[in-house]
């Protein structure tokens, strides 16, 4: 169910302690604002000095005030900053937005300090925003606690920057997009992102979630919440080109980035994740109606081939496809354009919406309806007829009238279909452009935002979800080879043959016990291939002892592990890896693998553990994904091996909160059957 918040955004009265009539003071801005829904619900001034603030009566404290208060916002010094908390809760507050900065933020005292604040406030049933936050505001409930008016509409904003969320009322503003909620985090000392999020979810004023945030306290909580919301969840947020805290220690480690864990946590959760304050505009603007593409086939329509050229090429780029249609469709559209339209995708008119504008209405609808085409793009000159401002139209003649008269067809035509239908002109402003607007079609000026605001209605497809950790099994005393190795056989991983030898009398006894080929192997070394560590091939026992003897006097290692050697010939070596995330937890890593695997760097990641089905779906979307189905007369390989490994390795890893990293490469994987030839693990 989640935190009740309910005091947070619809309290029955508000105080706001520090209030000022100082414009350079916060408390000023917020009490100018609170002010603005004062018939919806008492609000309260409170100065220690008392007088008047902004013409009211200021209170000289919140006890003075003679009547409980609902929700405290406290802007007040630091210094004060607790007793003005422990006032306000002693007068029935049940939620406290916390504007005062200098915790956290500060160092370890701040932290202890905001801690012991938040621990009172939960100890009392009441909930906290902030510290150090810059307020929120609900224009559902006439809630207005932040120094900005926010234009209303569905969205709600959580974020860490106030900035940005000015920015974005900027970016909104052209595409009708209005905020239902807006809630700067701060410190989320009490109330957190997750909270929030869930909170959001099960708001009915809110149609999309947007957040900004530079850092993830909780982020596989964050990832669940999304996941659940049953909204879009657009995230932006920074940092991702940095490395994440990792240990070097295995090519999952060295493989492994933060910008790779926040994607996979967002594709696992059906979060857009976006770069930039102007692609969170475009992916909201295409997600603020309910349409979803039912594939990634777009049809593009334009007045002239280089807009069409340049928007197929920006389509694809944005993962889409645009596929050549098909002979019924093609013989509509004949009937509909003149000879020299081009007709196969792009449509080109050909300078016929020079001559009729209305074609582009006849065109948009075959479109539509073809079986073949899952959403459409409009691209160039459109919106310039009757454009007073440069356009052809002048506002006045015939083209313009047209014109105006085809944008109404194609809102019609629009609110007939499911299909997606997404504009680009070079005159988004006009009053044909704006008509198609208000009919709830995007429109953009540049070709790149129109090919990513497709590219989002095609994610509304099922994604995998956050699996369930495991309950935590038994811990790990030791990691070296041959213990991670038995701790995953035990959990269901196969292996060849082996035994741990200490002299040539061991050795010879195990050479004994099976057959060759072996694979001999020099334990307690980190990279074992990069050390000379591994011999392979070794056709009896003579080569065995012989490079044993070589082994030993080299590395001077005090145990060895002789191992059968898999037949390689028809095989295909994978890398499974498992990256704890201080932040997401356990991150798999699956991809092809061997002593090529950071050169070839083709890996895929996700949340673990990893269900069998989710890993065939990681595998089939590698670049080299063919090698897997037999190439050059090699025979595929046995995929549901594999895939059940990968689960098996996944959940291994999940289930052992004490591992920093678990690896298996590689994974041999046959046409019959998947082996794992090597493991590591390194405790946390």
């Amino acid at each position: 169910m989640g935190r009740d918040l309910s005091a947070l955004f619809d309290p029955v009265s508000v105080a706001v302690v520090g209030a000022s009539d100082d414009p350079a003071k916060y408390g000023h801005a917020i009490s100018a604002q609170a002010l603005r829904a004062n018939g919806r619900r008492p609000v309260h001034l409170v100065n220690r000095r008392g007088g008047t603030v902004l013409g009211r009566t200021a209170a000289p404290s919140l006890s003075a005030l003679g009547e409980p208060v609902d929700l405290a916002v406290v802007s007040v010094p630091a210094a004060g900053f607790e007793d003005a908390v422990d006032e306000a809760l002693g007068c029935g507050a049940r939620a406290i937005v916390a504007i005062t900065a200098g915790f956290a933020e500060t160092g370890d005292a701040g932290r202890a300090r905001q801690q012991a604040v938040a621990e009172r406030v939960r100890a009392a049933g009441a909930v906290m925003v902030g510290p150090n936050c810059l307020g929120l505001a609900d224009n559902t409930t006439d809630l207005f606690l932040a120094s900005d008016t926010f234009t209303p509409g569905g969205i709600a904003l959580l974020s860490q920057s106030g900035n940005l969320a000015l920015e974005l009322q900027l970016r909104f503003r052209p595409h009708g997009l209005g905020f239902s909620r807006f809630v700067s985090l701060g410190n989320q000392a009490d109330v957190t992102l997750v909270d929030l999020l869930a909170d959001c979810a099960r708001h009915e004023g809110t149609h999309a979630i947007a957040v900004y945030a530079e850092d993830f306290a909780d982020g596989r909580s964050f990832a669940e919440a999304a996941a659940d919301a049953g909204k879009p969840v657009v995230l932006l947020t920074a940092g991702r080109g940095d490395a994440s805290a990792r240990s070097a220690q295995s090519h999952t480690g060295a493989l492994t980035t933060s910008a790779d864990v926040v994607g996979a946590a967002c594709r696992d959760a059906g979060v857009e994740l976006v770069a930039t304050p102007r692609e969170l505009t475009v992916v909201l603007a295409a997600l603020n109606g309910a349409r979803r593409s039912a594939g990634r086939r777009v049809a593009i329509l334009t007045d002239g081939g280089g807009h069409g050229v340049i928007a197929a090429d920006a389509v694809e780029a944005a993962g889409l496809t645009v596929p050549e249609l098909g002979r019924p469709t093609r013989d509509d559209l004949r009937e509909i354009l003149w000879e020299q339209s081009a007709v196969a995708n792009p449509v080109d008119l050909a300078g016929m919406g020079e001559q009729d504008p209305g074609s582009y209405a006849g065109t948009v609808s075959a479109l539509l309806a073809a079986e073949e085409v899952d959403a459409v793009l409009m691209t160039g000159y459109f919106g310039g007829y009757a454009d007073a401002d440069g356009g052809l139209g002048g506002g006045g003649t015939v083209l313009a009238d047209g014109e105006r008269a085809a944008a109404r067809l194609i809102a019609d035509r629009h609110r007939a279909t499911a299909k997606p239908l997404v504009v680009q002109s070079m005159y988004p402003g006009s009053p044909s452009c704006r008509t198609l607007a208000e009919a709830g079609i995007p429109v953009f000026d540049a070709t790149e935002d129109a090919a990513r605001a497709l590219a989002a209605t095609t994610s509304g497809a099922p994604y995998p979800g956050v699996t369930p950790l495991p309950p935590p099994a038994t811990p790990l005393r030791e990691s070296g080879y041959l213990q991670t190795r038995r701790a995953l056989e035990a959990a269901g991983l196969p292996f060849p043959a082996a035994r741990e030898v200490h002299d040539e009398t061991e050795l010879l006894a195990v050479a004994a016990e099976f057959s060759g080929p072996y694979v001999l192997k020099a334990l307690h070394l980190l990279h074992k291939s990069d050390a000379g560590g591994v011999a392979l091939g070794l056709a009896g026992p003579d080569e065995l002892l012989a490079s044993f003897r070589e082994m030993r006097a080299r590395l001077g290692a005090s145990s060895y592990s002789v191992e059968a050697m898999a037949d390689l010939t028809d095989g295909i070596e994978l890398i499974v890896g498992v990256n704890r995330d201080p932040r997401f937890g356990p991150v798999a890593m699956v991809g092809l693998g061997g002593v090529l695997a950071e050169s070839l760097h083709d890996v895929a990641f996700t949340l673990a553990p990893v269900t069998a089905e989710r890993a065939l779906d990681l595998l089939r979307g590698l670049r080299t994904a063919a090698l897997l189905d037999g190439v050059r007369g090699r025979p595929p390989v046995d995929l549901t091996a594999a895939a059940a490994a990968i689960e098996t390795i996944t959940a291994f890893a999940a289930a052992h909160p004490e591992i920093a990293e678990t690896e298996v490469n590689p994974l041999l994987v046959r046409p019959h059957g998947a082996l794992a030839l090597d493991s590591r693990a390194v405790l946390a």
